[in-house]
């Protein structure tokens, strides 16, 4: 294990030395050949992250690689060490293996765009900063980067930047994320000045000695920046609008990784969130909020990337019902299996769009399953192992989290997942059956679908057997190998006792749930026996309340943006202009005038600056001759 070791840092480094070859050489030199640098980088990431998963998992014992020491001041110490236990072993082969497959789809995906050398460089920046952030093992190198992957986030979705939308769906996610990421950096600063650490084992050693009050309110600080990272409610207004930006963005970025990050955090951090059952609610109750209302909105939306999107906001809410119902196994088993059936609907939209050259709306589409496919049946695996259907990844790890929901004595919320689950699958066989199923709704004339080259296909093939075979590792549910190998890093967590019966209940209940909304969809959209437009106008402001995105975004457009943009307009105008910039044109002003008093002095005569020097001579020696003499005295 001690040479395994001594090479961690190859993980992050590759990725690295990637982003930083295409940054300083690609447009001069690589161009093109830019994904001869970052696909292999990032395959060595991954191959180098199988023998600490191995060394992890056979041995049960964490790695380590101290760095170096960043921040030497006294007693604050803030070492770069590299750290990984079972849970950073899951995320590593969770974020390198998606990262590569991601990366060999765009060499296809993005072949003809100018920007090509930019793009990977943006992304295996992305990944280089990912994987810092789950191999930290403090809550500052943490912090740092969180806020990279932000950073390369923004650089991504707002990667067609002349675009205006992808511009402004840039800054809408950056904003958004620094609403969280403020909470979650006071939340650090509390953490040291309470503890006087930040180092993982210390803190968690010393959390028993804190307050209650001061114990939830670091965990609900640190929930913030989840809240904003991984898009739950109200924060998640941002990930929709980040479909602006490519699709191989959205698959790693906005299902694999970044949006995990959140999770990951919570779950690295459930020491703190054990000692407080008032923050372990806020969690669960903000993620069924989350699973049911993005659900919802899904159903209503045409646009196929943002139906994935909302989605996944819903997916990231059942991961969050996980975690604050103590199931935390579950809640990384649904992110380890999501990231598998979520990147394979994104990159199968993207496969969709490429044969139809860019089109996003599936009133457009219909009966492509003809044209392509092999997209067709990878997006049909990907979108039942995320409607749950069994034996498919998604029915074993979301059944979980709604079994562990129920025997944790939250009924209200695994009744509200149940009803998310529904939602799922009508939005997901709905979008497979507008888009493959049915009349052809595109103009066959300009457009000839087909199914991608190699380079999409083979990351689609891929991930559609992860997607179909993921699901074994936890099984049978409760005791399966995935939960033996996470058993150490919540050691100390309480175990959900579950009876087989309760088990195989929620089992049938879950794909009872599944399939009748696989019926709904098939009937509205397939068999024609159920009018969608009906149905939209029967439920009223129901339907409009969903389709309109439950008014968030209006919501934060009227007494959010539009008053801070009127601060702003009055804060320029008034002070700005009013105040600052009226200061200072006065004092020229006053320059100004004084000096055309002065001015006036200088007349260009010679008579008269020897009248002016006589004058001065007779003033100067009459206060001499008066301040001498003692008339005065």
């Amino acid at each position: 294990m001690e040479w395994i070791a001594d090479w961690l840092f190859i993980i992050p480094l590759a990725p690295l030395v990637a982003a930083a070859v295409n940054f300083l050489l690609g447009r001069w030199w690589i161009r093109d050949r830019a994904h001869w640098i970052a696909v292999p980088a990032v395959g060595i990431s991954f191959l180098a992250s199988i023998p600490a998963f191995l060394a992890v998992a056979q041995h049960h014992e964490p790695l380590s690689q101290h760095l170096y020491t960043w921040i030497p001041a006294g007693d604050f110490q803030v070492p770069v060490t590299l750290y990984v236990d079972q849970l950073t072993a899951v995320m590593l082969l969770v974020v390198t293996g998606v990262s590569f497959l991601v990366h060999l789809y765009s060499v296809g995906y993005m072949h003809d765009d100018p920007g090509y050398h930019r793009f990977f460089a943006y992304l295996p920046l992305f990944v280089f900063s990912m994987l810092m952030l789950v191999l930290a093992s403090n809550f500052l190198v943490l912090f740092v980067f969180w806020e990279a992957v932000g950073l390369c986030s923004y650089l991504l979705i707002g990667f067609w930047f002349r675009r205006r939308s992808a511009a402004d769906a840039a800054k809408k996610a950056f904003i958004v994320n620094r609403v969280g990421d403020f909470g979650f950096g006071v939340g650090v600063m509390l953490i040291f000045v309470t503890l006087g650490t930040l180092n993982y084992a210390e803190v968690f050693e010393r959390v028993g000695t804190l307050s209650a009050g001061t114990v939830t309110a670091i965990a609900l600080l640190l929930f913030t920046g989840a809240v904003g990272k991984s898009a739950q409610v109200p924060l998640f207004v941002w990930l929709p609008d980040a479909m602006e930006g490519p699709t191989p963005v959205s698959a790693l970025i906005h299902a694999a990784t970044m949006v995990t990050a959140g999770i990951f955090m919570v779950a690295r951090a459930h020491p703190i969130f054990v000692a407080s059952p008032m923050a372990m609610l806020v969690v669960a109750i903000v993620g069924a909020l989350t699973a049911f209302i993005a659900a919802t909105i899904a159903v209503t939306q045409y646009d196929i990337k943002r139906v994935v999107a909302y989605s996944t906001v819903s997916q990231l809410g059942y991961m969050a019902i996980a975690l604050g119902t103590g199931a935390w196994i579950a809640a990384i088993f649904h992110l380890f299996t999501h990231a598998f059936f979520k990147a394979l609907l994104f990159l199968g939209s993207g496969s969709v769009m490429h044969g139809l050259h860019d089109e996003l709306d599936m009133r457009r589409m219909g009966g492509l399953k003809r044209y392509m496919p092999l997209t067709y049946w990878t997006f049909l695996i990907g979108a039942a192992a995320n409607a749950g259907i069994l034996p498919l990844a998604g029915f074993w790890s979301k059944d979980e989290i709604i079994v562990g929901a129920w025997v944790a004595g939250y009924p209200v919320i695994a009744l509200i997942a149940l009803a998310a689950a529904f939602f799922t699958s009508l939005y997901m066989f709905r979008a497979v059956f507008m888009t493959f199923h049915g009349e052809e709704r595109f103009d066959r004339a300009h457009l000839h679908p087909h199914d991608p080259p190699w380079t999409m296909s083979v990351p689609l093939v891929v991930l559609a057997v992860g997607a179909a075979l993921a699901g074994f590792a936890g099984v049978p549910p409760e005791q399966g190998w995935f939960h033996h190998l996470l058993e150490p890093v919540f050691e100390g967590t309480e175990h959900h006792e579950v009876s087989l019966a309760t088990t195989l209940a929620f089992g049938a209940i879950s794909t009872v749930i599944a399939l009748a909304g696989l019926y709904a969809a098939a009937a509205a959209y397939v068999l024609g026996t159920i009018s969608p437009a009906a149905v939209a106008e029967r439920l009223g402001p129901l339907y409009r309340l969903a389709y309109n995105k439950w008014y968030f975004d209006d919501l934060y457009q009227r007494f959010i943006v539009e008053p801070a943009r009127a601060s702003a307009v009055f804060l320029w105008r008034q002070i700005d202009v009013g105040v600052i910039d009226a200061a200072v044109n006065g004092v020229a002003s006053l320059v100004v005038w004084t000096s055309q008093l002065w001015r006036r002095a200088q007349t260009g005569l010679v008579a008269n600056y020897v009248l002016a020097i006589a004058l001065g001579t007779v003033i100067i020696v009459g206060a001499y001759l008066v301040a001498g003499s003692s008339l005065f005295r």
